[in-house]
Parts: C-alpha cells; sequence; structure tokens
C-alpha cells in the first residue's frame, strides 16, 4: 500500500523514485527504526535560510511540531525557516500535509525543491521529522553551529508504520534518582527512536518519589532511606550516607507536558501489594503489623512487609490513585504486582479471616483479589491497570494488562486470555544486565544480554495462533538502577542496546542483523553529537570460554561491528594484523591465554580484550 496523495503530481513531478543506488549506499542512508518502504535516487534537497515551511492545515500542534525543526537548525545550522501562508510554488519548502493516514504513520516525499510530510495525526508528522533529521548529517545534533557543513538530505519517497501501538522505555527512579533534566534528555532520546511510553517507576522499598499531597510523609520521610549498600544486596557493607529525592506535583505536571509535546505517554508505576516498604514505614497501619517498627529499605531485594488488604489500605491506595489520575492523564496505569511475598498474610489474623470470609483458596488467591479490588476502584475511575506476570497468579483482574518480564510464560498465558500484552521478559529487554564480558564490566543485576540478543530477539512468541498473537500490542526495555548511580551509569547501560528494542518495536520488516549492525555503526555518531555516554562494546571482541574439561576450555570470539575481522594470540602478546584469524572455535588448556582484537581495512577498531583460564 502506498500513502502517496493528491498532492503528489502537484508537489514532486513525474519519474523522481528511483530504486536505491551504489551512491545512495556510500551516503550511509542509515535509519533507526528501519521505516517500512524506502527508495532514493542520486538528488539531494539542501536546506538553507530561503528555505520555507507550510502547513497544509495549520493549527497550534502541528505549528509546534514544525517548531522542532526550526530548533534543530537554530542550533546546528544557524538559521531557521520561516512560515508560508500559501502554498509555494517556487523555491525551497518542507509542506506539512494532512493525508488521512492512520494514527503514527507517515509519509515522506523529497525532492530537489520540496519535502512533503503526510501525516494523519500530529504524532505521524513528529515522527516523519525524527526520520528526516537521520536523514540530514549527523551534524544537525550537535549542541552548537556546525561551520561548513551542507545540509543535505537525499531524494526520495519513505513510508512508514509502527509494527505495535506501545513502545516502551522503563525507568526506575526509587533504587537511584535522577534530576528532571536528565528525564528530559531521557525521553528525548526515546523520541527520536520513536518510543512512545515512558514507564516511570516512582514507588518502593527503597523510596517513594512522588509527591501525594494528602499523605506528605511520603517525601517528607519516604524519600529518604539511612544508608545504601555498597556492591551487591548481599554484601553487608554500608555507605552510611542518607540519600533521597523526589519529584514535586509541579515538575510532575511540567515533566508530562514536555512527554507529550514529544508524543510520549507517561506510565506512572505505583507498586502494589508488594515492594511498599517505604510508604508502610511512613505509615505502619498500612502493614500486617508484625514487626514493632518499619524503615525505608538500604538494601536491594524483595522484603516481607507488603501492604496488608485491610480498609485503611485500600483508602490510601484509592487516594493515592486519585491523585495520580489527576497528574497523569494516561488511562494506563502500572500497578508492579511483582514479588510480593506471603509470608506476612500467612501469620496475620486479618488476612486469614479474610481468605475464609472470600472463600479464597490461599495468598496467591488473596493477591488476586487485592489486585481485583484495586481494579474496580481505577477502572470506575476511567482507568486501565497493567501489572507484571505475578498478577496471573490466583487469577487475573477482568480488564488487566499484563507486563511480561518473567519470560514469555506470562505474555502466552495473558495472550491466550485475551488480555494485551506488552513483552519484556528479563532475559531479552533488561537493561540492567551485562551487555559485555562480565569480567571486563561494571557491577550489574544478570546476563550477559548482549546487542545482538535484543535485537533477534522475536516479542511475538510462535505459539501463539494468529489471533492470540493480536494481542500482543508491544515491548518495552527495562532500567532498574540498582547498580546504575549516576545517569552516566543508566545511558551506558541502556545505550545502544534499546535502539534494537526501539527497531524491534517499530519494524515490521525481518530481521536483518548485518543491516542493523551496519545502520546502527552509522547511528553512534549521532549518539555522539547528543553526548549520549553509550556502551562501545560494539566493536571490541567478546571471549567466551565453554567448559570442556577439568584441563581444556572450548574458545568462542564475536564482534558486533560489520565487515570486522578479529586476531588473536594465545601466549599473551598483543594481537597485530598478523596474527591469526579467529574462523571457528578452539580449545585452550591451562596455561594459554586468549588475547583479541576486532580490525577493519588493517586497522584495530575498539578495545583490546583477553581472557585466561
Amino acid at each position: 500500500m502506498k500513502f502517496r496523495n493528491a498532492y503528489i503530481t502537484l508537489l514532486l513531478g513525474v519519474g523522481l523514485f528511483l530504486s536505491c543506488t551504489q551512491k545512495t549506499q556510500e551516503r550511509q542512508i542509515a535509519i533507526i527504526p528501519q521505516p517500512q518502504m524506502c527508495e532514493f535516487g542520486d538528488d539531494v534537497f539542501t536546506f538553507d535560510k530561503n528555505c520555507r515551511i507550510y502547513i497544509g492545515d495549520p493549527s497550534e500542534e502541528l505549528t509546534r511540531v514544525a517548531g522542532f525543526l526550526n530548533e534543530k537548525l537554530a542550533t546546528a545550522a544557524g538559521f531557521t525557516l520561516a512560515f508560508a501562508e500559501e502554498l509555494p510554488l517556487e523555491g525551497k519548502s518542507v509542506c506539512l500535509m494532512d493525508a488521512g493516514l492512520p494514527p503514527e504513520q507517515y509519509a515522506l516525499h523529497i525532492t530537489p525543491g520540496r519535502i512533503v510530510i503526510d501525516y494523519g495525526d500530529g504524532a505521524g508528522a513528529f515522527y516523519a521529522l525524527q526520520t528526516l533529521f537521520q536523514l540530514l548529517p549527523d551534524a544537525i545534533f550537535a549542541s552548537g553551529v556546525q561551520l561548513g557543513v551542507r545540509w543535505d538530505v537525499p531524494c526520495g519517497y519513505i513510508e512508514d508504520a509502527p509494527r505495535f501501538p506501545y513502545r516502551g522505555m522503563h525507568l526506575d527512579c526509587c533504587l537511584h534518582f535522577y534530576d528532571m533534566d536528565f528525564l528530559r534528555k531521557f525521553v528525548d532520546m526515546m523520541a527520536l527512536h520513536k518510543v512512545n511510553r515512558f514507564h516511570w517507576h516512582l514507588t518502593e522499598d527503597q523510596g517513594w518519589r512522588l509527591e501525594i499531597k494528602k499523605y506528605p510523609l511520603l517525601t517528607e520521610k519516604g524519600q529518604w532511606r539511612k544508608e545504601t549498600v555498597i556492591g551487591s544486596l548481599k554484601s553487608g557493607v554500608y555507605d552510611g550516607t542518607p540519600y533521597g529525592g523526589y519529584y514535586s506535583q509541579d515538575e510532575v505536571r511540567a515533566f508530562v507536558q514536555y512527554c507529550a509535546e514529544r508524543y510520549v505517554t507517561i506510565i506512572p508505576e505505583i507498586e502494589l501489594p508488594g515492594h511498599a516498604l517505604a510508604a508502610i514505614a511512613c505509615y505502619p497501619e498500612l502493614s500486617c503489623g508484625l514487626e514493632d517498627s518499619y524503615e525505608v529499605a538500604t538494601r536491594w531485594g524483595i522484603f516481607r512487609q507488603v501492604y496488608c488488604p485491610k480498609e485503611e489500605t485500600f483508602k490510601f491506595l484509592e487516594d493515592v490513585f486519585d491523585e495520580v489520575f489527576e497528574l497523569f492523564p494516561s488511562k494506563l496505569v502500572h500497578i508492579g504486582g511483582d514479588e510480593c511475598p506471603k509470608k506476612s498474610w500467612q501469620q496475620c489474623p486479618h488476612c486469614q479471616a479474610l481468605i475464609r470470609k472470600e472463600g479464597l483458596k490461599d495468598e496467591y488467591e488473596l493477591q488476586s483479589w487485592f489486585i481485583k479490588r484495586m481494579e474496580k476502584y481505577i477502572n470506575a475511575k476511567g482507568h486501565e491497570i497493567i501489572g507484571w506476570d505475578e498478577i496471573l497468579q490466583g487469577g487475573l483482574a477482568p480488564n488487566a494488562k499484563v507486563m511480561s518480564w518473567l519470560g514469555e510464560e506470562g505474555g502466552i498465558k495473558a495472550a491466550q486470555q485475551h488480555h494485551e500484552v506488552v513483552m519484556a521478559p528479563h532475559n531479552r529487554y533488561y537493561l540492567d544486565y551485562w551487555q559485555a564480558d562480565p569480567d571486563s564490566e561494571p557491577l550489574a543485576m544478570g546476563g550477559p544480554t548482549t546487542l545482538r540478543t535484543m535485537y533477534e530477539y522475536n516479542p511475538v512468541p510462535e505459539v501463539l495462533t494468529p489471533q492470540e498473537a493480536k494481542y500482543i500490542i508491544g515491548v518495552e526495555g527495562c532500567v532498574w538502577t540498582e547498580y546504575m548511580p549516576t545517569p552516566a551509569r543508566v545511558e551506558y547501560m541502556a545505550w545502544p542496546r534499546m535502539c534494537a528494542i526501539a527497531e524491534r518495536g517499530w519494524t515490521k520488516a525481518e530481521k536483518d542483523w548485518d543491516g542493523f549492525a551496519r545502520r546502527l555503526e552509522a547511528h553512534l555518531g549521532r549518539l555522539d553529537h547528543l553526548d549520549v555516554g553509550y556502551c562501545d562494546a560494539f566493536y571490541n571482541p567478546y571471549i567466551v570460554f565453554r567448559k570442556d574439561t577439568e584441563y581444556d576450555r572450548v574458545v568462542t570470539i564475536s564482534v558486533d561491528a560489520p565487515d570486522a575481522e578479529i586476531h588473536y594470540t594465545l601466549d599473551g602478546s598483543v594481537p597485530t594484523a598478523a596474527s591469526p584469524v579467529y574462523e571457528k572455535p578452539f580449545v585452550i588448556n591451562k596455561q594459554q591465554k586468549v588475547t583479541a582484537i576486532a580490525m577493519r581495512d588493517g586497522k584495530q577498531i575498539g578495545k583490546l580484550k583477553y581472557k585466561t583460564f
């Protein structure tokens, strides 16, 4: 299907669209996520200060969207484009035309004299601009004026539409806290990659981050933990330094607007019934009352102190959600539902009496009863819930959506029950896992889960029938921050792996690792201009030892960068172009040390890596 509309004859002329030529390939047209269809020729459109912007159906929204183009040009090129009230018939122009396309879809028509953006809604026009930016020289993403750059765009035609309606990225701001400047940059990066849902994790055992006016202790006290564990949750060593931070409601309102202008919807997460220790430390009456005192958690992990399903608790949660609904326009809210230990409920007289009263089988059905009661309230307020896999335990709430993190099983089960599912399996889409050799990387939660693993994962399980598969509505990359104390660490763990998740969420094309890797290598130049501190393991050899016997290991070596050749040594010396080329797995003994580099055209790319038995 083509999106070309009635403006094409007038605006573009005849005979423009050519398939990609070698000359076009040399321009390194590298768009992430990959569009549905592209055709390019050899001519270019060149932006200059005489070019104008025309909006066929002007509105405040479309004028704002067009403003993103002027914002980029003003910063990097040093000029902006004037708006034309009528369709320019002479000179260069960028024309935004309402073509009645479905939401988020767009088409780009580029000739030497005109760029036409066809859209059906503001999101489609916005995404067309994100693609247009990636057709310009990388310097368009610079933070200052770039002298001597020709702002060329290759002529051609693109039509594009998303694979899934939900394309998400999660950020946990409880285990570590991040300021609004970083959150805005985080969302800008999402928008560039056409990611449209920001799953904001705001409450946890280790800190409550959202101002709730009816319960001021949540941020006066609940934002603070007295100290933080150093290393893993098992280390037993603490830093002795109070840690806190929260987002005021005014900050949240401004951030919600910032995200909306970039077509990113915030999905707030308020955890229940588990991961509630920060709230219980402020209001102990929310617990089962089995401890003498409660404090905000200072280490990572799972805690037995959970919400007790009594009227005081439901009144508290309903009040919290009332304020959440005032702050966040999203119809969907995340209620967590994961990792809720049942020990307190097993020992709690109220919980046991409630199980008998409601005719429940066990504490798992009590959790389901808890969530169903909250869902009924949330639905009555015009909102819907989504939760982690564990909300399936004891029976899924009638209208709930499932975010499948434990693997695929929960997502498959929910889809088979005709509940909508967002796939976020931890072994594929968790960005707190190592992305390279754990022996040479800082502490992480698990893994490794490499860039290629994330790219090659198919989020629609093959066991689903075509009808069931329709209930897979999207994907999400999850950033849990136990071991990410700084924004720099978040960026290092999230990028470029999030590029792979964004591509799987948007692109309908078949997987093509080599093509993606080539596009990504060009795309890294844009991330450099954007000052994103991504992981550069893309260029580094990844050495893996597989145990064979007590005396030997089988060695495999790989590198993500395309067209790279791996050279290695076994005696500890630094490899050169004259060293053996890795072609297939081999065996080493205990005295041998594998040292490897990746080379392209005889020159080293990336870092030297080694591993010893």
